[in-house]
């Protein structure tokens, strides 16, 4: 027997509209997640107690389905338009910024303009120039060219080049050229750097100098530095010639620092006194009478010492004695080593 009503056999049952409001809202919460960020959510917190709040309704919701499903709803848009409406109130007036409006003049360029450029040099002052001349005959009607300079910094067509600087003239409906000068201070006086616009001929003149650089000779040396180094970017000092050398000293005369000097003999009672100390280099002195004294008399003995005169030889000290252990006896000038100790035991 057929049914006429309900589910075929094996099937699942009709859902209910309970069921079928969950599976939409299943659904719509899984379409919302692909595309709301509910961190970037600024109303959307969670409590501690696992369930999540609506801090611009004040609701609670079990889930974040549940959720966006209220920020899709009447309540929820109608809170945000109250609170977009009061923070534009309660806003300050703020003047809006006066913005120049600037219409573009476009003109269709023809080209570049002649030009002649004439290099000069002053002799009273040794300044270089430069002189030009630029032709302009298809110039607009009520135009003067204009002129300016250019760091080589400002250009983006050539690398930069500090040594360098650009001169810039412009006319409608001409291109702009640019002459590539020395980067040097420019004399900006009036009998010197002028421009001038002829309208009959249709050219414009400017002329410039260069200041000169003053020389190196004028410029202050630098200080030298506390620690002995010479300051950067100066030369550095020339070292100093050594001392001139004189001759070398004389040989010293007479016996050597340190030793004793030779000791006269003694007199033996009844002699003369001895002579005075031969001198170093020269004769010896007169004695105050006018006489030169007589020899002393040879020495008692017998041996190679026996015909010895003192001042004979200078400078040479007395020969001592060896010296030996105490105890020790010397015989025939050959020492003899003292007896060895007995035996205390």
């Amino acid at each position: 027997m057929d049914r006429e009503w309900g589910s075929k056999p094996g099937s699942g049952g009709a859902a209910t509209a309970q069921n079928e409001a969950i599976d939409r809202r299943e659904r719509l919460r899984r379409l919302a997640l692909e595309t709301i960020d509910l961190a970037k959510d600024p109303y959307f917190m969670r409590n501690h107690l696992g369930s999540y709040e609506c801090k611009l309704c004040l609701t609670l919701h079990n889930n974040e389905g549940n959720y966006l499903a209220h920020t899709q709803g009447k309540r929820h848009q109608t809170n945000l338009a109250k609170r977009a409406a009061r923070e534009a109130k309660e806003a300050p007036a703020q003047p809006q910024p006066h913005k120049r409006k600037i219409n573009l003049k476009r003109v269709v360029k023809i080209g570049r303009p002649g030009y002649r450029v004439t290099k000069q040099f002053d002799p009273e002052t040794k300044q270089r120039s430069l002189l030009f001349q630029i032709e302009y005959p298809e110039i607009e009607d009520n135009t003067k060219p204009r002129h300016r300079f250019m760091s080589s910094f400002e250009q983006k067509i050539q690398p930069f080049d500090k040594r360098y600087q650009y001169l810039l003239f412009a006319a409608e409906p001409y291109e702009i050229v640019a002459f590539k000068v020395p980067s040097t201070e420019i004399d900006k006086s009036t009998p010197k750097f002028f421009s001038h616009w002829d309208p009959d001929s249709k050219m414009f003149t400017l002329q410039l100098y260069f200041k000169t650089k003053p020389p190196e000779s004028n410029k202050p040396q630098p200080p030298p530095a506390t620690n002995g180094t010479t300051a950067p970017g100066a030369p550095p000092p020339r070292p100093m010639p050594p001392p001139p050398q004189g001759p070398p000293p004389p040989p010293p005369q007479g016996p050597p620092p340190g030793s004793n000097p030779p000791r006269p003999p003694s007199s033996m009672p009844g002699s003369l006194p001895p002579p005075p100390p031969p001198m170093a280099n020269g004769p010896r002195p007169m004695p105050p009478g006018g006489n030169m004294p007589a020899p002393p008399p040879p020495l008692v003995g017998s041996g190679p010492m026996a015909n010895f005169t003192p001042g004979a030889q200078m400078g040479r000290p007395p020969m001592m004695p060896p010296q030996g252990f105490q105890g020790q006896q010397m015989q025939g000038g050959h020492g003899m080593y003292p007896p060895p100790p007995p035996n205390m035991g």
